[in-house]
């Protein structure tokens, strides 16, 4: 295990690299046999079950319930919205053919020619038209409304180049889809879903996060306006972490989705939608892991506690045996996950690194002088540190290190991303602080002519025009003209 994490890429070396290893080595996830495509292994995807039954709690409590709709989605679906078609069209998978047959000349499995099917269909991008189409025999009246449905799934966008979690052709995700009455209904809605990715990002993740919106042209194809959350990583660059959209009436009349308000007349509905996916998992390694492998914040590790036994002869583990056991049963009491190692096929120190490598918030270990002085090693992985603690009390003093453990990692990401917020006032200083890394604060003239010629100077992009701080009007770094507020300008993944 030591020459394992030895192996790991320095992430000043490498950062790209050191997430890659550490992806692999901590057995989050492996590239599939299928190009761009991933298989999620188990310490991964309970990574993945411990953010979905979080967020789908939250979405619960404020009125959202979940259904499922098909992974296919007929080609005339997706033209019916001009945007949307245009924004996803070079990103689709499509299915042409219904069944395969053996090749007449003895060449394996070919496509049969004449199962060609009537009208092509397209591998679930993201799923506003087949929704919007069912809504329709779902809303005649405003007692239909407002109509709040999340969908947990998988989605397909053709990818050239990729990464596992942050990018990938297929990944996993959930998508909010609502129709409510009025546009005030609908604006609301799509802020609140911000303010809930805001509070899990920050809350759970214990990753900083910032609220805004999106440049016209850094909005969801067929949206009116898309608010967004945007992180930053250890590297400078930035990630974004969540968005909802408010997509005004435009599925609505694309689909022919009316309802009957309440004086009698009729109107088309109004709509938002809202999504995070698995990326999110490559965000929570970005934001808090270290040369030594994963951190992982207590709320959403998979395991937050591990106790290893050291010892001598088959007596001492025994008696370590049954004082653990104790600790295990008021450790649970209290909600906590543990896990007791006692495994005799690795060492202790094996273990440790193992562990330490899997980013286990906490880890307890028991030996023969911890027997004797009814004591107990508690190390953090958080700070690499560890101390001796009486055993009376451990499960409580646990539950608030795993407290104390959130809130710090917290912290330091909060530290870091408030050391790579810097305001920029000329071009030429733009050109210069960018290739440090970091948010850039710029004022910019609203015209997607220079937004273009930044990206294309810079590799730079708006990550968001913020919805809080200062909102003083200046001139565009670029041009000269005037600007209503600074943005928010990152190099991103």
């Amino acid at each position: 295990m030591a020459k394992e994490l030895k192996e790991l890429t320095p992430r000043s070396e490498n950062y790209a690299q050191w997430y890659n290893d550490l992806v692999i080595k901590a057995n989050l996830a492996e590239n599939s046999a299928v190009r761009g495509c991933m298989v999620i292994k188990p310490y991964g995807y309970a990574i993945w079950e411990k953010m979905q039954q979080q967020l789908d709690k939250m979405f619960k409590e404020t009125g959202h319930v979940n259904a499922y709709f098909p992974l296919f989605i007929p080609k005339s679906f997706m033209s019916r919205e001009a945007e949307h078609v245009e924004g996803f069209a070079k990103e689709c998978a499509v299915v042409t053919h219904y069944r395969l047959k053996n090749d007449p000349k003895g060449n394996g499995l070919i496509v049969d020619p004449e199962a060609k099917l009537e009208e092509e269909l397209i591998v679930r991008p993201t799923s506003e038209t087949i929704i919007w189409n069912t809504y329709k025999n779902w809303i005649h009246s405003y007692r239909d409304l407002p109509l709040l449905i999340n969908q947990w799934a998988n989605v397909v966008r053709w990818e050239m180049r990729t990464r596992l979690f942050l990018r990938t052709t297929e990944f996993l995700w959930q998508e909010g889809h609502t129709a409510h009455a009025t546009r005030e209904e609908a604006e609301e809605e799509a802020k609140k879903m911000l303010g809930i990715y805001t509070e899990f990002a920050e809350k759970y993740m214990a990753m900083p996060v910032i609220k805004g919106i999106k440049s016209a042209s850094e909005r969801f194809a067929g949206a009116e306006e898309t608010y967004t959350i945007e992180a930053m990583m250890q590297d400078g660059k930035a990630l974004q972490a969540g968005t909802s959209h408010f997509l005004g009436q435009n599925f609505a009349k694309a689909f022919d989705v009316q309802f009957t308000d309440q004086n009698g007349n009729r109107d088309y509905v109004w709509a938002t939608s809202w999504g995070v996916s698995t990326r999110l998992i490559g965000a929570l390694i970005m934001s808090h892991s270290d040369d030594n492998g994963l951190v992982l914040p207590p709320t959403l590790a998979p395991l937050q506690v591990v106790i290893v036994p050291i010892y001598k002869n088959e007596e001492q583990l025994r008696k370590i045996d049954e004082k653990v056991d104790k600790i295990m049963q008021q450790l649970k009491t209290l909600g906590i996950s543990v896990k007791y190692d006692n495994a005799d096929n690795k060492k202790p120190g094996w273990k440790f690194s193992e562990y330490e490598l899997k980013g286990v918030p906490v880890r307890l270990a028991m030996g023969g002088r911890d027997l004797e002085n009814n004591t107990i090693e508690v190390a953090r992985r958080d700070t690499l540190t560890k101390e001796t603690v009486p055993c009376e009390g451990i499960a409580d003093y646990v539950k608030n290190l795993l407290g104390e453990i959130q809130q710090n990692i917290y912290q330091k990401a909060f530290d870091f991303r408030a050391s790579q917020i810097r305001e920029v006032n000329s071009y030429d200083e733009f050109k210069e602080e960018i290739e440090k890394g970091g948010f850039l604060l710029c004022h910019w003239d609203g015209t997607p002519e220079t937004e273009e010629l930044v990206k294309n100077e810079t590799k730079a992009t708006i990550r968001c025009i913020p919805l809080e701080g200062d909102k003083t009007p200046g001139k565009c770094m670029v041009t000269g003209k005037p600007s209503t507020q600074r943005v928010i300008f990152a190099r991103a993944y």
